[in-house]
């Protein structure tokens, strides 16, 4: 186990949020007097290491450099609060920034640290995501709370992402105040939601905010150019399909992803002459293929297992079995939602193509497809067609098993695409 080492307390007080920050604009690490303890911020945000995550956040440019300040200075505060709206990478920033607070280096890229942040295998960074249909479940925050009293297995320290704070209800809300005012000094928590507005005050009150901006497509696909010399046209389809710049680059290089994508493609191409066996057999391919590329978590998730096995207790062992378990769940549900995307996106293109001949579609690469779709469907068969694929997202969000909610979503898109 690495040494522990606590993280220095925020220039604005462990937990506690500074001024409000201005639409638009990060807080400044300055912006209160520094501690006599802490060493002064500098100038100029720290060069990044070029592996690191962070240094991955070209749309967010201002975000990077005050995360990085944070870091380099020790001035890492314990409670963040990520707004912006989806597709902004907040999750993506939140990951990075978890790999920079755990690495000796502030987030090097290459040591075991950072590899383990960066495939999301690390049992020091928990992230949570809603469990209930309607929220977060008291039970979900009490786990989190009893994790939290547990020392790091691994790093320094320990990192809690949050996403969806806004449905962070009173008794969940409540349950996490106490330790959000005065967490421990290895804890650092990084919430993620969309405005100020609809997330509890008290909640608001002890984090520091850090907004994040829209990324146009445009500027987006250029990023992912950048960074991975693809066409611009594979880097379209790609920001379109995963949401992010950041996730846009990680589709492109995992074959597993583009596969669950073409699986997508496939099946709508064929729908319209699909029978009800067909339409079985498109769900179950597309799940498989969804899940395909969590057979490299499971097999690092059990490597973890065994190598823990020999100094947590039982009870730990058993912790970390369940963290696991619903680790796997949320990751698989996130791919059913990348590939809902993929969905969305050609039928929004079939959309365009019925609204404007001339209309340059975004997943050119199977232009062929969308130009069939487009001779069988009307205008509003397609619009239909993307509401079919909304419910589908609403489904899975409200924990539906997703071969069924791909069952009922395709029987619905038949339907919408014959019109």
């Amino acid at each position: 186990m690495e040494r522990f080492v606590p993280f220095s307390q925020d220039v604005t007080g462990a937990g506690t949020a500074g001024a409000p920050c201005p639409a638009g604009a990060v807080p400044a690490s300055s912006a209160a007097p520094a501690a006599a303890s802490a060493a002064p911020v500098p100038a100029q945000a720290p060069a990044l290491a070029s592996n690191g995550l962070l240094s991955q956040l070209s749309g967010q440019p201002r975000v990077r450099e005050f995360l990085a300040r944070a870091v380099s200075s020790g001035r890492v505060g314990q409670a963040y609060l990520f707004l912006g709206a989806p597709g902004s990478g907040k999750l993506d920033a939140a990951w990075a920034f978890a790999q920079a607070v755990l690495c000796d280096e502030g987030g090097c890229g290459v040591c075991d640290t950072c590899r383990r942040v960066a495939h999301r295998t690390h049992p020091d960074v928990h992230c949570l995501a809603p469990e209930s249909a309607t929220g977060y479940l008291v039970s979900q925050i009490r786990d989190l709370l009893d994790d939290v009293a547990l020392a790091p297995v691994r790093a320094r320290g320990k990192v809690y992402l949050i996403e969806s704070c806004d449905l962070l209800h009173d008794s969940a809300a409540n349950a996490l105040l106490k330790t959000l005012e005065e967490p421990p000094e290895h804890v650092v928590f990084v919430l993620l939601g969309t405005s100020a507005d609809v997330i509890l005050p008290t909640i608001v009150s002890r984090c520091q905010q850090v907004p994040f901006r829209v990324v146009p497509p445009e500027e987006a696909a250029r990023a992912v150019m950048r960074r991975t010399g693809v066409d611009e046209a594979s880097c379209r389809m790609a920001v379109s399909v995963a949401g992010s710049p950041e996730r846009a680059v990680s589709f492109l290089k995992s074959a597993e992803r583009r596969e669950a994508r073409r699986s997508v493609v496939r099946a709508l191409d064929a729908l319209p002459l699909a029978d009800e066996a067909d339409i079985l057999t498109f769900a179950r391919e597309i799940t498989e293929a969804v899940k395909a590329p969590l057979a490299e978590v499971k097999a690092a998730q059990q490597a973890e297992l065994e190598q823990s096995a020999d100094y947590l207790s039982r009870g730990a062992v058993k912790q970390l079995e369940d963290r696991n378990k619903r680790e796997l769940t949320a990751r698989e549900r996130s791919g059913i939602m990348e590939i809902l995307a993929a969905a969305r996106s050609l039928l929004r293109d079939v959309l365009m193509e019925l609204q404007d001949p001339a209309y340059a579609p975004v997943n050119a690469d199977v232009a062929e497809v969308v130009g069939r779709l487009a001779e069988r469907v009307s205008v509003t068969g397609a619009a239909c067609a993307l509401d079919a694929v909304a419910a589908c997202e609403q489904r899975v969000r409200k924990n539906v098993t997703p071969q069924l909610a791909l069952e009922v979503m395709l029987f619905d898109l038949r339907k919408a695409l014959c019109r």
